[in-house]
């Protein structure tokens, strides 16, 4: 495991070395093609559109191959297929792996597949699609995220008493996947406040808009409450009914079956991602593609100049930024003379766009309640309670069977504060990265949200490695514990974080209000480019190892200390140590935003290895009580 820690580490430093040389080698080529071109971008007083047209982009007539026109173009489909290629074997290698499991893990990880197919569909673009469509500040609609996501998990705690109140989790997991798909139908309505034909900010309609999209994100959550813990709960009970029939064979045979149970739910935590690593594209190619039909061009900067400009500050139109941004906009120059309006129609393709895909979104909700109906008889269901039927226990085994419990639960409670704040780590996804993704790095060729596609694209790849790893140790007698693991987990969350922080006090990065405004004079003057893009790559690399040291690992500790009568509400507690850390990563683009992006990461870095060095101190103690 130290190896391992080390390769890791080793890596890390070879990829910044590397990358870093790459970055100074491009400011040295960007300095030495566009000196000129500096000494002729000059703020002007007012915003003309022939001067906007003279800079708007021109399509040139030269002929391009058809590979050379796709990384050109459609780069972003193009790393889709890429992508299809390297995840179907895998795919294979998974439904291999999972006849050696109980009958019902491959029906219930493609329902759970579909779930997240479009639920991360809308997850790549949430926090994004607010401030573009609403123009709302970033820790605003950070707010708004942390509060959803807070809502996804905490209600998956009620999802759980209400499966296990009526004993009934098929009902329940149906339920759940039909109220989702009502609220992403919801939200591919395109709706926007209009006054006479634009788009206006902060008016009764603009808050009524905003309200309306609140309640379908409640529905999203409610129905993901009712349907995530339990399905997780049912992949247990399989598990539980797997090691039953196999005690009866032996000893040996049901240590074989106990040891499944980790690797059952990293297999069903990669069918999850699986359904993750496509859906981040699908908003973005729908955008460009609407985009492209009213004649405009993605760019990542001008959603937010239009809303400005919408928001009354009309001297942002005369800005060089906003100069710059407009023209490489638009495919038609024309389109520039009518700032009002074309500030308006930007924001409303713009966003229309990513609405359709949220019908996608609903789809999928449709085609895992088919999967799950089709199959629910493999699922196993908790036998009914018998009124009739009662034991005797002496007072001594009460006690013994209490102290059990209290045993078991502290455990429990142990792991699910250390996995708060891994979570209040890992989740800035959406939220700090996002952001990062937007501003600090190149969109030009792939927008901010396709990102997100890294982790379960890493998912994907990496569990064999990870399985292929804890496998060969406790082949060798020297087994890993989950408490262990989980404590390592949160140690390489950490590296991801150093590696963030490092690269920006090198880069220079200031905060990201300041980075937002600077021309592309300005940046170049003070020394400052995008970063590449595989910095992003890089750091989801580590997210993604110490995802699956704690995430799946995490589920299937709470299975295997849970009381068998409490295996539903347990697991909604999981969740609910999820919400809490959700909860509170909205700060991420607030600091962000506010402070050079270098103390950003530091946050979070700390609050990793904090949480590694106390999971450590009690790794004993969880393993006597899991007798691990």
């Amino acid at each position: 495991m130290r190896r391992f820690l080390m390769f890791l580490a080793v890596t890390a430093v070879m990829v910044f070395t590397a990358g870093t040389q790459t970055v100074f080698a491009q400011e040295q080529v960007v300095e030495a093609t566009e000196e000129v071109a500096v000494a002729e971008v000059e703020p002007t007083a007012e915003p003309v559109a022939e001067e906007l047209a003279e800079i708007a982009p021109v399509e040139t007539a030269a002929p391009k191959g058809f590979f050379a026109n796709m990384w050109e173009n459609n780069l972003t489909l193009l790393l889709l297929i890429l992508i299809l290629i390297i995840v179907v074997p895998f795919l294979i290698f998974y439904l291999t792996k999972a006849k050696e499991h109980p009958k019902g893990l491959v029906a219930a990880a493609l329902s759970n597949m579909g779930e997240r197919f479009g639920y991360y569909i809308m997850n790549a673009v949430l926090l994004l699609f607010l401030v573009s469509k609403f123009g709302l500040p970033d820790g605003t609609a950070g707010l708004i995220y942390s509060f959803f996501y807070f809502g996804i998990y905490i209600l998956a705690l009620v999802g759980g008493l209400i499966a296990d109140r009526t004993q009934n989790y098929n009902r329940t997991i149906q339920t759940g996947l039909i109220i989702m798909a009502a609220g992403y139908v919801a939200l591919a309505i395109p709706l926007f406040s209009k006054v006479n034909g634009m788009v206006v900010d902060g008016n009764g309609g603009w808050w009524g808009i905003l309200i309306f999209t609140c309640i379908a994100l409640l529905c999203i959550a409610f129905g993901n409450g009712l349907f995530k813990g339990n399905l997780q709960a049912l992949v247990g009970k399989l598990y539980d009914d797997f090691e039953a029939e196999a005690a009866k064979q032996g000893p040996e045979a049901l240590k074989i079956a106990k040891d499944k149970r980790d690797s059952g739910f990293q297999i069903f935590y990669v069918f999850i991602n699986i359904g993750g690593v496509i859906a981040p594209f699908i908003a973005p190619m729908l955008r460009k593609w609407w985009l492209s039909r009213s004649n405009f061009i993605y760019n990542a900067d001008m959603a937010g100049l239009c809303h400005k400009f919408i928001a009354g500050d009309t001297a942002v139109a005369t800005s060089q930024k906003f100069i710059e941004t407009s023209a490489a906009s638009v495919s038609d120059p024309a389109v520039l003379d009518n700032t009002a309006k074309l500030c308006s129609d930007y924001v409303e393709v713009f966003n229309t766009g990513v609405h359709w895909a949220f019908i996608v979104s609903a789809l999928a909700m449709i085609t895992s309640l088919v999967i799950f109906f089709v199959n629910k008889k493999r699922f196993p269901q908790p036998a009914k309670k018998v009124a009739a039927h009662s034991v005797e226990y002496t007072a001594e085994e009460k006690q013994a069977m209490a102290k059990e419990i209290k045993q078991r639960m502290a455990a429990l409670f142990a792991v699910l504060g250390i996995a708060i704040f891994f979570w209040l780590s890992f989740h800035q996804n959406g939220q700090s990265l996002s952001v990062f993704a937007r501003d600090f790095v190149e969109t030009k060729a792939l927008p901010a949200e396709i990102w997100q596609a890294m982790n379960p694209l890493f998912v994907i790849i990496l569990t064999p490695v990870i399985m292929i790893l804890f496998g060969s140790l406790a082949r060798k007698g020297r087994p890993v514990s989950t408490p262990r693991k989980i404590a390592l987990g949160m140690g390489i969350a950490a590296l991801a974080y150093l590696f963030l922080m490092i690269f920006s006090i090198v880069s220079h990065y200031p905060s990201g209000d300041e980075f937002r405004e600077l021309t592309t004079a300005e940046m170049i003057s003070l020394g400052l480019a995008k970063a590449a893009p595989w910095v992003m790559v890089v750091t989801y690399f580590f997210l993604t190892v110490a995802e699956l040291f704690i995430s799946p690992l995490g589920l299937s500790f709470v299975s295997k200390v849970a009381p068998k009568n409490m295996v539903g509400l347990c697991q909604g507690l999981w969740l609910g140590a999820t919400a809490i850390g959700n909860l509170f990563i909205f700060v991420g683009p607030i600091m962000l935003n506010a402070w050079p992006i270098w103390k950003c990461w530091g946050v979070f870095l700390v609050i990793c290895l904090v949480s590694m060095g106390i999971m450590l101190g009690m790794v004993k103690w969880l393993e006597r009580v899991t007798s691990e």
